[in-house]
């Protein structure tokens, strides 16, 4: 793959909802590039983990992006849980994305498990036509019982 790039080719790595090599398998070609002497170059755009943030309303001054987390229930509940409460103690806002045929699975477990007080964004299909961004707390999450769709997600949840 990196043969065009060694004979001196401008190559550029695109990534469909979000960056290149962040919660992406592409940091692995990257890599090998630095490895092989090629200049990476980083072009600015759009970003669904940035864009979820600043339009989440919560703090942008400190957060965590987490990729994915756990799949199995249990795991998943606990590591909720951990992150409502590094949130509460550090004020840190807290990201992390799951795979569209998952989005309800996942908010299934961040109502079940989190405080009702907590704050939760759920962006939705962000620079797309069905984008939407939904900041409340998880009391109301609960009340609305809301269906998601299955397109790109990001999560972000704070104090």
């Amino acid at each position: 793959m990196l043969q065009p790039l060694l004979n001196g080719m401008n190559v550029a790595l695109m990534s469909e909802a979000g960056l290149p090599c962040v919660a992406d398998p592409g940091w692995q070609l990257v890599s090998l590039a630095h490895q092989a002497g090629i200049r990476v170059k980083p072009l600015p755009g759009p970003s669904s983990i940035m864009l979820a943030l600043m339009a989440s309303g919560f703090s942008g001054q400190q957060f965590v992006f987490h990729g994915y987390l756990p799949v199995i229930p249990d795991q998943r509940a606990k590591t909720l849980l951990n992150l409502e409460k590094d949130a509460l103690i550090r004020n840190y806002t807290q990201i992390f994305i799951e795979t569209p045929y998952r989005n309800q699975h996942m908010l299934t477990s961040l109502i079940r498990v989190l405080n009702p007080a907590t704050q939760l964004t759920v962006a939705l299909g962000l620079m797309s036509e069905m984008e939407s961004v939904v900041s409340k707390p998880v009391s109301e999450w609960k009340r609305d019982s809301i269906t998601l769709p299955k397109i790109p997600a990001v999560f972000l949840i704070s104090r």
